[in-house]
């Protein structure tokens, strides 16, 4: 299953950005590291998360820049002053992960569609979140933009935080954790991540209590989405019985 072809995407520069103003535009990346080109539109530093999809097996803690080099110059001289230097094991590891990026990427993309589309149309859902569903209120900017969606999700529950923090139980593959981006596939409940941290009223302005994030790894596709569909039948279940 593919996203969507990967012909060439048309390209422009916002007059929005810092071409207008003499001041460098920056974009931070994280969730789309190979999908979607910054500098295509404008950008001229991009700021990627290497922690995530870079580095691809979630053992590294990282940043990269990507720019002009007379951009670049001036951030490494202050790099060098500061200390802030990557490791060399962990910068091993980086590089191990990149050379399997563009194999790597595929497959997330895959499976995140193949998860959004398959729980859009559970009776237990609400509302899936992901740019690649034509529900999305941005699909078509991404679709225009990107050569895949990305393997991140958000889906949104009827049963509110305990439907939601149940689904999270009954998931076989997707281990428990926040991050994204790696070979495994993660799932994280926030309104149960954030309530030691935020009041009630804090915590209902900030996310929906019956959401949940999913970060789609390189499994088998068929394998997650059954897995997730099953998932989602037990809470349901639950739900009318109780």
């Amino acid at each position: 299953m593919k996203a969507h072809s990967s012909k060439p995407r048309g390209t422009h520069r916002s007059p929005a950005t810092g071409d207008c103003h003499g001041v460098p535009a920056w974009a931070g990346r994280g969730c789309h590291a190979v999908n979607q080109r910054p500098a295509d539109f404008g950008i001229d530093v991009v700021w990627h998360s290497a922690t995530k999809y870079l580095n691809g097996h979630s053992d590294v803690s990282a940043g990269v820049l990507a720019g002009p080099a007379k951009i670049l110059d001036r951030i490494w001289d202050t790099s060098l002053l500061t200390g802030a230097t990557l490791g060399p094991i962990d910068a091993w590891l980086l590089l191990r992960g990149i050379r399997t990026l563009p194999l790597r990427m595929p497959r997330h993309n895959d499976n995140g569609l193949a998860l959004a589309e398959a729980l859009s149309t559970h009776p237990a859902v609400t509302q899936v979140h992901y740019p690649g569903l034509p529900t999305h209120p941005q699909h078509k900017l991404a679709a225009d933009q990107m050569n895949g969606f990305g393997g991140v999700l958000s889906v949104e529950f009827t049963g509110g935080f305990e439907m939601a923090d149940a689904f999270l139980g009954h998931l076989r593959y997707p281990r428990r954790s926040a991050s994204l981006g790696g070979v495994e596939s993660l799932a994280v409940h926030p309104a149960s991540m954030w309530a030691g941290m935020l009041s009630d009223e804090q915590l209902t302005e900030a996310v929906p209590p019956g959401l949940v994030r999913l970060a789609a790894g390189t499994e088998d596709t068929a394998d997650l989405v059954a897995d997730a569909l099953a998932a989602a039948d037990a809470v349901l279940v639950q739900a009318v019985t109780a």
